[in-house]
């Protein structure tokens, strides 16, 4: 569904003053709703945007690598913890985890020897692991939330070794052609946005070289459109099987380091930034290359994402591309809340061996309650407040799935009639009355 006409409205109105204030030739914002692009935003005439035209994804291609990454792990061909020693032999820093790698809390620094992000072309992996020296590290691992460019050459590096297959075309068949996004590529293809430098004084434009950055390319090579990179978005908010299973993309997005020690508002999971804003948590990525930014930002529970494009290296007057995605979808999801969904009766009593665990049980004196989802869960917390989950395993055995309890155990104790008469919550016993113990 679009955006209500007055959201709209105010998106227009943001995107109009980002792209005056900040002087950059154009810019392009979507808007992304359960899966679909809801609103596109466009300022600027050099050139005009739209949908369909690329520009330059810069370090959102980290994003995908990681997917890639996660991929062989779960397909069993490598593990997080693995040393980058065991894929990439001989490597001064071989000592560095998988993991590590993908947070950005091995320490490394963040770019290779020479001047390859300076509008230079990249060198091959052999080349790119032949200047890599031990003092790369620049400080030990998980010391300190510590950016590399460096981390993701090495990182596509892996995927070759791993599928011997060159690291964009494993992209082009595991991620790019599965979500349908035909406009992402490796190289500019037209019609694209040329990049700039705006002069500071005088307002003209430079053109910046778009170079082939080689064995860096799975850090930041990658151009696409509005209308890919909600393809993207919509995936990282929920997930197609098919090429991530969701359970490892909840995983992506458990912090590795937090990268705000001071109001804890940012943090790295494995490939995705998070960012907190207010009482909720976005995740997303930032990219940037000589003549363009670009910015992802996507809230999981409401299913709805902001990317934005900028043909200018930065934006002016106080503005920050990805800090403008976030204001967007905070203004989105405050402006139209996600709805609750409508409660409905189940359509069958539970099963009699579950029915009998439900109502209510007692724990240290305070009252709890165990209720039935009809999903064949239990839930159970404080009366009123029934927020853990917990999945079958076994007669009598469940699996915790949420909170504080999440992967313990419920076991069912019964007497010796078969009657269950107490929950054994790792090793917590909860029973139907209220026993001497407890008052």
């Amino acid at each position: 569904m679009p955006l209500l006409p007055d959201t709209a409205r105010q998106v227009d109105a943001l995107v109009h003053r980002a792209q005056a204030e900040g002087r950059t030739p154009s810019l392009a914002v979507g808007v992304v709703r359960n899966g679909t692009l809801a609103h596109l935003a466009v300022a600027g005439e050099h050139p005009r945007p739209d949908a369909d035209r690329q520009y330059r994804l810069g370090s959102i291609s980290k994003t995908m690598t990681a997917v890639l990454v996660m991929q062989q792990r779960d397909a069993g061909r490598l593990a997080l913890d693995d040393p980058l020693e065991r894929h990439l032999p001989g490597t001064p820093v071989g000592a560095l985890t998988l993991r590590q790698l993908l947070g950005h809390a091995s320490g490394l620094q963040r770019e290779p020897e020479g001047s390859w992000w300076e509008r230079t072309e990249g060198v091959d992996l052999a080349t790119l692991i032949a200047g890599l020296t031990p003092d790369k590290i620049a400080y030990p691992p998980h010391h300190v939330y510590h950016y590399s460019n460096l981390a993701y050459g090495l990182l596509g590096g892996v995927l070759e070794r791993v599928t011997g297959t060159p690291w964009y075309d494993l992209l082009r068949e595991r991620i790019l052609a599965p979500l349908g996004m035909h406009r992402t590529t490796y190289h500019a293809t037209e019609p694209y946005a040329r990049g700039y430098v705006v002069h500071p004084w005088h307002d003209t434009l430079r053109e910046e070289p778009r170079t082939d950055t080689g064995a860096m390319a799975p850090a930041g090579q990658l151009w696409s459109t509005v209308e890919d990179l909600a393809r993207w978005a919509a995936f990282l908010a929920d997930p197609a099987p098919e090429v991530l299973v969701p359970e490892t993309l909840a995983e992506m997005c458990a912090p590795v380091v937090i990268s705000d020690l001071d109001s804890w508002t940012g943090g790295h999971g494995l490939g995705v930034e998070l960012y907190r804003v207010g009482d909720r948590v976005y995740l997303g990525h930032g990219g940037s290359m000589p003549g363009y930014v670009a910015g992802l930002a996507v809230h999981r529970p409401g299913r709805t994402a902001v990317v934005d494009f900028a043909n200018s290296y930065g934006l002016r007057g106080g503005h920050h591309i990805v800090g403008l995605a976030r204001q967007i979808l905070t203004l989105v999801l405050d402006a139209e809340p996600v709805g609750v969904p409508p409660w409905r009766p189940a359509a069958a009593p539970p099963p009699a061996d579950l029915a009998e665990l439900t109502g209510r049980w007692w724990w240290m004196g305070a009252e709890y309650e165990v209720r039935s989802d009809g999903s064949g869960d239990l839930l159970a917390g404080p009366v009123g407040q029934p927020v853990l989950r917990f999945t079958p395993e076994g007669p009598d055995r469940w699996r915790g799935r949420s909170g504080g309890q999440d992967g313990e155990i419920l076991t069912v104790v019964r007497d010796e009639e078969g009657r269950p008469v107490a929950l054994d919550i790792a090793t917590f016993v909860f029973t139907r009355i209220v026993t001497s113990h407890d008052a």
